[in-house]
């Protein structure tokens, strides 16, 4: 990183990643997207992507051996938790929580973007920041950082129930709300077989009440279900 000015970089790490890191280069590396690279190639060779690979592994771990330790349900209902743990969304606020944007290295066009891709680009950079703390500082600063970060927010998961598939969670709220069942009806169909994308919305009592897309009609029925639970969440608050 020659000629680039890593104080801020130090600074944060002291602050937030368990000190010091005498492998600069790694520090900033974790903060580097793919795409700052494609626009940086004289002066910049590596992103993060080895790293989150990495930290994901890293974080998995830490993740499963605290569940193991901590809780004696069965695998099936550990897994779930797991999986609201460490999913995007969660990541991802960690990453917002910690104030990462300032810090990330990313192309004009990125720095443009939508709030899902950011919302993917801080997921990712939570893990490869995850992994970079593994290699400075060992496993123990590592599950120091991923405890205070992530398995914090067990207890409010928990509460709220948002570990639970959320077409079974849409279920329970809709019946209970509304007295009715959700419906799911395909809106439309885009592309080639081999890479087709469905839309699908979810209807309670006739009404739509959330939409979704993805690569496949049950990907799709979840995110319309996520969509109609923060509908149902909305309308508590305003009522």
């Amino acid at each position: 990183m020659s000629g680039m000015d890593i104080t801020p970089y130090q600074q944060y790490a002291e602050a937030h990643l368990g000190g010091r890191f005498e492998n600069a280069d790694l520090l900033v590396t974790a903060f580097t997207h793919r795409s700052y690279v494609n626009e940086h190639r004289k002066s910049t060779t590596q992103h993060n992507e080895r790293l989150e690979f990495l930290g994901d592994a890293v974080l998995e771990l830490v993740v499963t051996e605290y569940l193991y330790a901590n809780f004696s349900e069965p695998e099936g209902i550990l897994t779930n938790w797991r999986a609201a743990l460490v999913r995007t969304e969660s990541i991802s606020a960690a990453a917002s929580r910690l104030n990462f944007m300032p810090l990330m290295r990313l192309s004009r066009g990125e720095k443009q973007g939508g709030d899902r891709a950011k919302q993917q680009i801080l997921a990712n950079a939570f893990e490869a920041v995850a992994g970079a703390v593994y290699l400075e500082h060992g496993y123990e600063v590592a599950k120091t950082f991923i405890t205070d970060n992530i398995l914090s927010t067990l207890d409010g998961i928990l509460k709220s129930g948002s570990w639970r598939d959320p077409k079974s969670r849409l279920q329970e709220v809709a019946q209970s709300v509304d007295g009715h069942t959700p419906a799911y009806k395909v809106l439309s169909e885009e592309g080639p077989d081999h890479d087709k994308i469905f839309t699908l919305g979810v209807y309670v009592s006739g009404k739509l009440l959330g939409e979704g897309n993805g690569p496949s009609k049950q990907f799709a029925q979840q995110r319309a279900a996520e969509k109609a639970l923060e509908y149902y969440a909305q309308h508590k608050r305003q009522s």
